[in-house]
């Protein structure tokens, strides 16, 4: 079962030595990563890669080759037991029709819900399944996994399946998005190209070798030639919306991000999840330590930036609106808040949403997000982006 792990982490380019991948082998025979896919995972992990630019590369390659093996319990392995009791369990997973769903009612209001769940949490003595009271598996209930509510609160399931959830009780790991990816990002560099407009005449330049060493030799004395910078001299402020829903879109944004890394020397990038709030983030692994304070993003970063958010705006309304409706934690300041601050430090900002323009309608969030950048949300497509450069110049 290795062997198409090895295969997988070439594919998506991880440099993989043979002394590495015996050294791998060697550990496992000795029992260094136990019976858990997590204790594997962190062990081959720290075997094979040499650069946490690759990282990303090897979780995807993992997740290739393992994906559902830590459905399987170790019991299951060591007894070969036939049918899991996980599996089995999923299958009670409860399937409603369109009707079903469009009868179940909502809370009412944001405050409501988490009251609700206050007095779920100090009623419930017991684990749940079915129902549509009690925090649980595979029934109706807004709290709990693998059930359906228009306005749940998401506890104890690593997957989002309807996308709806309006706090999500589970910590997940989101990854960075790839600035090395070149496939697809030629048509992109060339709608970027057009921020080369702001950048001042002669403001950068660079040695020019081949000029100096002929100004040199002509003159006697070491005669210094330099050139105009190749790079464009914009200075770019990225916000990218990680995980979630925006998982859909990871290919586009992976492209995105690699073309503006190649494209502008001075660029900035923060992760956030679903809306701004009082912290971001520059790696993901460490998003719940290492958080940055928008204030100081807010007071670091001078009004000549140009600031793009790259996101789905598709979200709950509250997350928006609402102190203390963000998804994963509890937020002083409502999101539109924070936004707003952003737009009236960076005059020069866009929203690129890569959810397609003619959908945006049927989204309350995507039209909150809308009418705060008054207009600015573009399509994530060469035309939005063209459109979004247009904008910024």
């Amino acid at each position: 079962m290795f062997i198409p792990f090895l295969d997988a982490l070439r594919r998506q380019g991880v440099p993989v030595s043979l002394r590495e991948w015996l050294d791998l082998m060697t550990g496992m025979q000795a029992g260094i990563a136990g019976w858990t896919v997590d204790g594997f995972y962190h062990f081959a992990r720290l075997a094979l890669v040499k650069d946490e630019r690759h990282l990303d590369r090897f979780d995807r390659a993992f997740a290739e080759s393992f994906a559902g093996l830590e459905q399987i319990p170790v019991e299951a392995l060591v007894t070969e037991q036939a049918i899991p009791k996980e599996w089995l369990e999923k299958l009670a997973e409860k399937l409603l029709t369109d009707e079903e769903k469009a009868a179940i009612e909502g809370s009412g209001s944001f405050e409501e819900l988490m009251k609700k769940l206050r007095e779920r949490l100090a009623e419930q003595q017991g684990r749940h399944q079915g129902g549509n009271k009690w925090i649980g598996t595979a029934g109706t209930s807004p709290f709990g996994a693998y059930g359906y509510n228009p306005e749940g609160v998401r506890i104890g399931q690593h997957e989002s399946r309807h996308r709806r959830a309006v706090k999500v009780w589970d910590k997940r790991e989101f990854r960075d998005f790839d600035d090395s990816v070149e496939l697809g990002t030629r048509n992109i560099k060339v709608a970027l190209k057009r921020l080369r407009q702001w950048a001042r005449h002669g403001a950068a330049e660079e040695l020019d070798l081949p000029a100096t060493i002929r100004a040199t030799a002509d003159h006697g004395y070491i005669d210094v030639q330099t050139r105009p910078e190749r790079h464009n001299a914009v200075k770019v402020l990225l916000f990218l919306d990680v995980g979630g829903s925006m998982d859909d879109h990871t290919r586009l944004v992976d492209e995105l991000f690699s073309a503006a890394r190649a494209e502008f020397k001075h660029m900035e990038h923060f992760y956030f999840h679903n809306c701004l709030y009082e912290g971001v983030w520059k790696d993901n692994h460490r998003r719940w330590t290492e958080q940055t304070p928008t204030w100081d993003i807010l007071h670091r970063f001078g009004r000549d930036y140009k600031c793009l958010f790259v996101g789905d705006a598709s979200m709950s309304p509250y997350e928006i609106a609402v102190p203390g409706g963000a998804n994963e934690h509890w937020n002083e300041e409502a999101g539109e808040l924070w936004l707003r601050r952003a737009c009236e430090t960076w005059p020069d900002h866009v929203w690129l949403n890569p959810v397609p323009e003619r959908h945006w309608q049927y989204t309350q969030s995507i039209r909150m997000i809308g009418q705060i950048f008054e207009s600015r949300m573009m399509p994530l497509t060469l035309e939005g982006l063209t459109q979004a450069m247009r904008v910024l110049g």
